[in-house]
């Protein structure tokens, strides 16, 4: 006899192209009849779930999984100020065409997006107004994304502060808070078979290439054995996202804590969508089995 469902809050965490677990997730819930009543989102976890708040998570995954190297890097637009290599305009607006563009109150899903204000060292949670434009000020990663202006306040990537925000789920009627931190502790040299294989084929990966543009374009001579500036500017918001989300695990822990090693992909390798999506699916499923 199938059980009534079981209502959710989902907390889906900041981590670049490892948040295409989250739609692993997400559909591992809905085969095992989990209703999803409210989300909070960081970052990549802003995208997903807002997506999914707003009904089109099937119209964002076929995309997803169809995208290579090429079309990505033929969505960044380049910004010649100040503030971040790239506007972030191009990306939102293909999105906007799939999504189509709601208002957060609208949906039939609650949803936050988290962003940070560095100016005043807060965290924003931006539960009204355009969707894309909550979703554009949450992703705006450090060095890589201009900051958004959102009614004046310059907003950047909400993992600064909390890459794992449970806190907007607290007063939630929900019976289980589910957090997905993108910041597990790292798995022994997890994908690094495939990756050696396509470079072997003479196929650079995504994440390779971003690193040689940046490089390029700051004039950075390191050579091979040493990291560039990008390199470095990741791995340092990879380990500060990591320890700020135990903090904040330790600090709140939700019902069920489903880890992604942060060496699963590169923060930019968006190709990898569909080992991504099984990641999640897989991943979920191990946390819940360790429940029964």
């Amino acid at each position: 006899m199938k059980r009534e469902k079981k209502t959710v809050s989902l907390v889906l965490g900041s981590g670049g192209a490892r948040g295409l677990a989250h739609i692993g997730v997400i559909r591992w819930l809905e085969e095992h009849n989990y209703e999803i009543k409210s989300i909070s989102g960081c970052s990549i976890g802003s995208l997903i779930g807002g997506v999914y708040a707003a009904g089109k998570l099937d119209v964002l995954e076929d995309w997803m999984r169809g995208i290579d190297k090429t079309d990505i890097i033929s969505l960044l637009d380049i910004s010649w100020g100040s503030g971040g290599f790239f506007k972030g305009e191009k990306i939102i607006d293909v999105l906007k065409g799939l999504i189509g563009d709601v208002k957060i109150e609208d949906l039939p899903v609650p949803f936050t997006a988290v962003a940070a204000d560095i100016a005043s060292e807060k965290e924003v949670w931006l539960k009204s107004g355009s969707l894309f434009d909550a979703i554009r000020a949450s992703v705006s990663l450090p060095l890589f994304f201009v900051p958004f202006d959102y009614n004046g306040v310059k907003l950047v990537d909400g993992g600064i502060l909390n890459p794992v925000p449970i806190a907007p789920t607290f007063n939630d009627n929900t019976e289980l808070i589910i957090a997905v931190n993108l910041g597990g502790e790292m798995e022994s040299e997890t994908g690094k078979v495939k990756r050696e294989e396509k470079e072997e084929y003479g196929i650079v990966s995504f994440q390779k290439s971003i690193m040689n543009f940046f490089q390029n374009i700051l004039n950075d001579d390191d050579d091979s054995d040493h990291w560039g500036m990008y390199d470095i500017a990741d791995k340092a918001f990879d380990a500060m996202q990591s320890t700020i989300a135990r903090q904040k695990i330790a600090a709140y822990p939700p019902d069920v804590d489903i880890e992604i090693a942060r060496n699963a992909c590169g923060t930019l390798e968006f190709d990898r969508a569909a080992e991504m999506i099984e990641l999640g699916y897989r991943k979920a499923k191990e946390a819940f089995g360790k429940m029964l």
